[in-house]
């Protein structure tokens, strides 16, 4: 019987991820969920899925999902330190440049569950950059659990919860160097996030694509009324 799998993924880079690495290359039954509605209606099939793999995922997946289902959830953090949201944020801000990507499957607790494997990742570049290379990265991460089918292995050591960034906290702090503040650019450079940006005397800034050349920045700049920009 050919084993059936749920690869779910919000974000565009996700799905051409899944059709590069997995759908062209893997044996088995492969399907791909964008929405919550398209995993509810795979969900329907009469077989159940083998695996579920979540490789970005804007929604609470529900108990009687992961509780009857193996579900593998990708989190960018040298888990137990960093568990929560917006690792790659974070994590940026406190001046890391490479973390660990891990393949864990889902509990109850967030970011909490056994890990299959933990990969180096990169922190260098836009975040757009980071989040393709990380959906490339687990991609090929889900090979192995497939092939494989290792058991996860309980986090040990003391967690570090992450705070989920808010819009506001887009907003441009008072940075004391160049390098702090084309890292802030750079870790809100992605499609759907809400961009770096300030405001000066009814004008909303908003700055992406930055580049650092001999003591300077230049950056992308899009300018609208700050009644007009989405917070």
């Amino acid at each position: 019987m050919t084993n059936f799998y749920i690869v779910a993924g919000c974000r565009p880079w996700n799905r051409k991820a899944y059709d590069r690495h997995l759908k062209s290359q893997m044996s088995g039954d492969w399907d791909f969920a964008s929405t919550i509605e398209e995993l509810n209606t795979l969900m329907e099939r009469p077989e159940s899925p083998r695996f579920i793999f979540f490789l970005h995922w804007s929604w609470k997946v529900p108990r009687e999902v992961w509780s009857r289902t193996e579900c593998v959830c990708f989190h960018m953090a040298p888990l137990p330190f960093g568990r929560g949201g917006s690792p790659l944020q974070n994590l940026i801000l406190l001046g890391h440049n490479h973390t660990k990507l891990n393949a864990l499957r889902m509990d109850e607790t967030l970011d909490s569950g056994p890990i299959y494997f933990q990969e180096d990742l990169c922190l260098q570049g836009t975040a757009e950059e980071i989040y393709v290379r990380a959906s490339s990265q687990a991609c090929r991460m889900i090979k192995k659990i497939v092939i494989k089918e290792p058991p996860p292995t309980p986090q040990t050591g003391e967690g570090l919860v992450f705070s989920r960034r808010k819009p506001t906290e887009s907003r441009l702090p008072e940075l004391q160097d160049l390098e702090t503040l084309y890292d802030f650019i750079r870790m809100l450079d992605a499609d759907g996030y809400p961009r770096a940006y300030l405001e000066y005397q009814g004008f909303r800034i908003e700055l992406s694509r930055a580049c650092r050349y001999d003591g300077r920045i230049v950056a992308d700049a899009i300018i609208t009324h700050v009644g007009d920009a989405h917070s």
